[in-house]
């Protein structure tokens, strides 16, 4: 096990530039490979995530050789091996959408944090579709197997707001006969339907309660959204993926939390469902701009202060909710983090673990059923563990670099899971 000992208190200047987007870099590699030709993408993301996803599409049959993915369905075949996915929840559930469009077999596992998230959130609605679905506990844990093949289309309500189930169906609904429908109540992320436009695929996505939806149905009241899609066949693209706002997140807060800060993070996609962390800064006076159109600079931000964060926020932001209790850990007065229950099922038991680590550093924190409240004081340096979960090692980094003190983060190598140069990125912005 590897550690990360951070000096507090160094101010962060200059510029960084963040990985590519893992959700969009998840979803590049699996369309390439349904796509019939060539495709070009550049910028994928570096860490071990997209990594087991690239592993995945070869072993179904697809190239990935450099910027290059050569796919189409005619190449796609049944894997010979088990699909392992290490830590990727996302790997694993959009996985599991393309092959339940194809008639074979495919198993796909990963490790111990793995085998604990739920997946009859996906298997559900796929098992509606035609496909086979099984896994332990009835069907719900991996290891997953999914027989597919003569697949019908569903109109699917969405009872969880969240992108990879919505994306799951998706991916099998251009094998599946008829109109696929999903409806989302609170829009999550559309990386999967704006990809599938540039891609050629027939869908339309209806926002709000946009006129012309079928049998009376509307796009989704309140601000929901209704996709339909009809089965495709993708043509090749090309793609530039843009740095990913969740890494960002954490230069942004740091910067805000160490006096003597001023920094640029660069090529950032702040598109819809993506940049709810700067609105919750915002609430809590932070001070960050929009630099043109992907950039954003954040100084140091004395005067922070405590704020509500929950209901139809939470999608847009749930994996920017360990850093952003770090600034609520700084914020004078109380942040109060609701409606977030999807935390206790990520890579760790994230209101557990944020919890634990905080308190650490001699931050008051109050962990409830769907979220937790942060008491804003003083950070001491500590030694704290990243209990296997990426996002908790570096946010519990970020909070180190506004500590009283030196700070040990322990289990560090959970970072190469999305960000494996954050270490070598935090050297640059604290050596200038």
């Amino acid at each position: 096990m590897t550690s990360l000992r951070v000096v507090g208190g160094q101010p962060l200047r200059g510029r960084v530039r963040v990985p590519g987007d893992k959700s969009v870099s998840h979803r590049a590699l699996l369309l390439g490979a349904l796509a019939e030709g060539v495709s070009i993408v550049r910028g994928l993301s570096p860490g071990d995530d997209v990594a087991r996803t690239a592993d995945a599409v070869r072993a179904l049959g697809a190239t990935v050789d450099g910027h290059q993915i050569h796919g189409g369905r005619n190449r796609l075949r049944e894997p010979d091996r088990v699909l392992e996915v290490g830590n990727s929840g996302t790997t694993l559930r959009l996985t599991a959408g393309l092959c339940a469009g194809f008639d074979w077999l495919t198993v796909l596992a990963g490790d111990a944090s793995i085998a604990r998230r739920p997946m009859d959130r996906i298997a559900e609605p796929l098992r509606r579709m035609g496909a086979r679905v099984d896994g332990r506990d009835g069907g719900r844990l991996p290891p997953l197997t999914v027989r597919g093949g003569g697949l019908e289309s569903i109109d699917y309500d969405m009872p969880v707001a969240s992108a990879q189930v919505k994306s799951a169906i998706l991916l099998a609904g251009l094998s599946a006969e008829g109109e696929t429908v999903v409806r989302e109540p609170v829009p999550t992320r559309a990386h999967t339907e704006e990809m599938l436009a540039e891609a050629g695929a027939d869908i339309l996505v209806e926002e709000g309660d946009e006129e012309g939806a079928e049998d009376g149905a509307d796009g989704g009241a309140d601000g929901g959204r209704t996709i339909r899609l009809r089965p495709s066949s993708l043509h090749p693209f090309e793609l530039d993926v843009p740095g990913d706002p969740s890494q960002a997140a954490f230069w942004v807060v740091a910067a805000c939390i160490v006096p003597g800060s001023d920094l640029v993070v660069d090529d950032v996609y702040l598109g819809p469902a993506r940049a709810g962390f700067l609105d919750v800064l915002a609430a809590m006076g932070a001070d960050v701009e929009r630099v043109g159109e992907r950039s954003l600079r954040a100084r140091h931000s004395p005067d922070l202060h405590g704020t509500k964060v929950g209901g139809d926020q939470i999608p847009g932001l749930i994996d920017e909710i360990p850093v952003l209790a770090v600034a609520a850990a700084v914020a004078d007065g109380a942040t109060t983090f609701a409606g977030a229950g999807e935390l206790r099922v990520k890579e760790s038991d994230r209101v557990a673990t944020i919890t634990s680590e905080l308190c650490a550093f001699g931050v008051k924190v109050e962990p409830t059923d769907d979220g937790l409240v942060v008491h804003g004081g003083v950070l001491r340096g500590a030694e704290v563990r990243s209990h296997g979960d990426h996002r908790v090692a570096m946010a519990m980094a970020v909070a180190a670099m506004a500590a009283d003190g030196d700070s040990i983060v322990g289990g560090w190598e959970a970072v190469a899971t999305s960000y494996p140069g954050f270490e070598d990125d935090l050297r640059r912005c604290v050596g200038r």
